[in-house]
């Protein structure tokens, strides 16, 4: 049995103009809506998670306590558990799945809060993709977000970001066996080789020189390919190439309201923003992130001292999870 709820968006238009049909929001509550109603905290999903994966990001006496927060978690597109390649029906399944942009997930979100009663949002904080809907939520729906924990995430991806996924997907479709996406087995040989090219990325070289993966319960490089290798092949090829091509496409300005005019987006931000980049990451940069904030009227640029590269902030890390929670604790004060 499921351990979270489907919300029904019907036939949800998208960015591109195609529709994605019986389109449907996989998302899981926790904590309970206080009597004011302004204890609310949206956590979206990153790229191949899940709610569950999620979790890692709160838990009683943390800054983000289901005791104190009402917590609701929205899993993206694409991810297998909201409207995927691997679940769609025809003719919209599998590589005939429509484009999705982080604009679609934040406006199907912004119905499902609407949906759960909720006026406004007292934090928004996501990790990687789910810092990028959080910048994308404070442009698109300033009244309704108060504040926004960016983490390791930005408000558009860079090209240097967009070339290193590139690679990833070469990796993927190059396998034989993923013929155009129209697969009845997964292309294991194209998964593991995706899997390996991501390793290299994800964490720093300095996590590697130091084996900081021996914190993981790892004994070895050879344990983390496998580690990773063990992680992006329970997913499905299609459904990591979808929410691939929404990662490489994230744009906070890329709508009708802002006009492709990134300053002006970045500007409407009036949200309390923490905005906390690894200083070791390999493609969500601190450069990046530098540029975006200037821009910001109510913005920090809290860089985060770690050696883990990208993962500091996937939560696995206690020293960066104390980190990231001291920011976490000012916005919801």
């Amino acid at each position: 049995m499921a351990d979270y709820e489907i919300f029904a968006l019907g036939d949800f238009a998208l960015q591109s103009a195609s529709t994605l049909w019986q389109a449907q929001l996989a998302y899981k509550t926790y904590g309970a809506l206080n009597a004011a109603r302004d204890n609310v905290v949206l956590i979206p999903t990153f790229y191949a998670g899940h709610h569950t994966d999620c979790e890692l990001m709160f838990a009683p006496g943390r800054a983000i306590d289901p005791a104190k927060h009402f917590i609701v978690v929205v899993n993206m597109f694409g991810n297998g558990l909201s409207s995927s390649p691997s679940s769609a029906r025809p003719p919209i399944d599998r590589a005939s799945f429509p484009r999705v942009t982080i604009h679609d997930n934040v406006a199907a979100q912004h119905r499902l809060v609407t949906h759960l009663g909720i006026e406004r949002i007292r934090l928004v904080a996501g990790f990687s993709m789910g810092a990028q809907q959080a910048f994308h939520w404070a442009a698109l729906f300033p009244d309704r977000v108060g504040s926004i924990a960016a983490i390791c995430g930005g408000a558009k991806t860079s090209p240097h970001n967009f070339v290193f996924l590139e690679g990833l997907k070469a990796a993927l479709t190059a396998d034989a066996a993923f013929n155009d996406g129209w697969y009845d087995a997964p292309p294991v040989k194209g998964l593991i080789a995706f899997s390996r090219v991501y390793a290299g990325w994800v964490y720093s070289q300095d996590f590697y020189r130091q084996r900081e993966y021996t914190r993981l319960g790892l004994a070895s490089i050879d344990d983390v390919l496998r580690f990773s290798e063990q992680r992006y092949r329970s997913r499905d090829a299609n459904d990591l190439l979808a929410m691939l091509w929404t990662w490489q496409h994230a744009d906070i300005s890329a709508n009708d309201r802002f006009d492709g005019d990134l300053a002006a987006a970045l500007k409407a931000i009036t949200a309390r923003a923490i905005v906390m980049p690894s200083e070791t990451d390999l493609y969500f940069r601190v450069r990046e992130n530098e540029i975006e904030v200037r821009h910001m009227a109510n913005a920090e640029l809290r860089p985060i001292p770690s050696i883990w590269g990208h993962a500091a902030g996937r939560g696995t890390n206690p020293v960066d999870n104390a980190f990231i929670d001291g920011a976490l604790n000012e916005l919801l004060r």
